[in-house]
């Protein structure tokens, strides 16, 4: 994996640039001892490790604007990190550079529901939100695995899923408004607490930027009131190709169940060892089918899911009784990726998407791949939307397994796109994928996107080597500034 060249002459001023950023945030919000920095050395992505140059940990909006004032006048580069959950690399640090960590900002400002809608500060966890309103019989919809660690922030920076965001969408169908501070210091906000907002949609160019853009310090979301009754339903297949037929003939019938969830005999037992949530061990395939809605309406789509899922081939079907017992059908999933990492040393969790109706040729091809690289593989489904998580099953110990993985997981990505699918469904591109995005865009592609943030980052401090496989300076691309604290439109550059 390549990342930019450190500048050895801010390595060599590190003390002086710490005491500089101890102007900005005094006492323990700077950390600059070697030793200490090792914490932030990696996030969820442990396979790639860079001890940061320093880690800053404000705790105001003005505190987050000075130092970036600042660090755009050093030219020193900043990765932004909220709970370090990112599977992809996106906040992995540079050598050069700091770390901007938002843990401080842990506090919700406002619920509001008359407006239905939720302000939090970047670094309150997803899981947090919901517990907030749930009193109120209320809820926020995106629930990725890792919900109970992972931040609000670093969820619109990747453009988080969940195993509900078949029926209720992405983090970037969920959010409002954030307020956002840009390299020069400047203060934006985009959206608020309505549905839609005039003009061009920068709010949506923001959510999935990755920390490129700017550096999230307010999120306002949206809330639901909680489904009148939701159930489960647990079906076991012999084969993964009949799962994956399921699931295309479930969407086909018209239901849409509030999730549907996919696992592979490997992840199945893993799960089921890990949490013991009943889990049919006899079959190589497992759908969870959740149906949400007044209670006449989910009692019909169940007999409908279990009538399609009997004519696939289902070998058991169990429906959820009761509360507790739908939660625990979920527990198993929610569980998978701590699961796989009991019977693994280490894992490469992947993430791509592909159209539904090619589930069970990609599965087939995997499976291929794995006796290709001599690696096992579990694999893991957001199976509604086609995202897929195969968990590549290796020991760094041993010579050249991480290797294998690594180009096992670039051919598992190459396959997505190749049936018509993207390289990444929720966890971003980072440094895990960067070099394939030549395989999935152009160039003129990639130089158009690198425009855009130029228009936020001309200077390209905000978080470099993450995303483009190729870097241009923006006066090659013909730059476009931002300025006076709001986000002009320019003319678009002449060539």
């Amino acid at each position: 994996m390549r990342m930019p060249t450190p500048n050895d002459g801010l390595l060599q001023r590190r003390s002086e640039i710490v005491d500089r950023l101890r102007g900005v945030v005094p006492g323990p919000g700077v950390i600059g001892e070697r030793d200490l920095l090792r914490a932030y050395e990696c996030d969820g992505l442990t396979a790639y490790r860079q001890v940061p140059l320093a880690v800053v940990l404000p705790s105001t909006t003005a505190q987050v604007s000075d130092t970036l004032r600042l660090c755009q006048e050093m030219g020193l580069k900043v990765v932004p990190r909220g709970a370090g959950t990112s599977l992809s690399g996106g906040a992995l640090p540079l050598a050069d550079g700091i770390v901007l960590g938002l843990s401080k900002f842990n506090r919700i400002l406002d619920i509001d529901y008359d407006n239905r809608c939720v302000v939090a500060q970047p670094g309150v966890t997803n899981l947090a939100i919901s517990q907030a309103v749930t009193e109120r019989g209320f809820y926020y919809a995106p629930d990725p695995s890792s919900q109970i660690a992972c931040t609000i922030g670093g969820n619109v920076a990747e453009n988080a899923g969940g195993v509900h965001c078949l029926k209720y969408g992405l983090t970037t169908n969920n959010v409002l408004g954030v307020e956002v501070v840009l390299m020069s210091g400047e203060v934006v906000r985009l959206g608020g607490r309505h549905l839609d907002a005039g003009g061009y949609d920068v709010l949506g160019a923001v959510t999935g930027s990755e920390g490129l853009l700017g550096v999230i310090t307010e999120v306002t979301v949206r809330i639901l009131p909680k489904p009148a009754t939701a159930r489960a339903v647990l079906v076991g297949f012999p084969t993964s190709r009949q799962a994956g037929d399921c699931v295309a003939a479930i969407i086909a019938a018209g239901i849409i169940p509030g999730g549907m969830e996919m696992m592979d005999g490997p992840a199945i037992r893993a799960a089921e060892d890990f949490v013991k949530a009943g889990y049919p061990l006899d079959v190589d395939a497992l759908l969870i089918v959740e149906l949400d809605g007044p209670e006449a309406e989910v009692d019909h789509l169940i007999g409908e899911v279990e009538s399609i899922a009997r004519q696939q081939g289902a070998v058991s079907l169990r429906v959820s009784q009761s509360e507790e017992e739908r939660l625990t059908f979920w527990a198993g999933r929610k569980a998978a990726f701590p699961a796989v990492g009991r019977i693994s040393p280490d894992y490469y969790c992947m993430d791509g998407t592909i159209p539904r109706g090619r589930l069970p040729e990609v599965l087939t091809r995997t499976s291929e791949l794995s006796e290709t690289y001599g690696l096992r593989v579990a694999n893991v489904f957001h199976a509604g939307d086609g995202n897929l998580h195969p968990l590549i099953l290796y020991d760094a110990n041993v010579p050249d397994e991480l290797e294998r993985a690594e180009q096992f997981g670039a051919d598992i990505l190459k396959l997505c796109v190749d049936v018509g699918g993207v390289l990444t469904g929720e966890h971003g591109v980072g440094v895990e994928k960067r070099d394939l995005m030549e395989y999935q865009f152009e160039a003129a592609d990639l130089e158009q996107q690198q425009r855009l943030k130029c228009a936020f980052d001309p200077d390209g401090l905000l978080n470099p080597g993450k995303m483009f496989p190729k870097l241009h300076r923006c006066a090659e691309l013909g730059r476009m500034h931002v300025r006076g604290g709001k986000l002009p439109f320019p003319d678009l550059p002449r060539f």
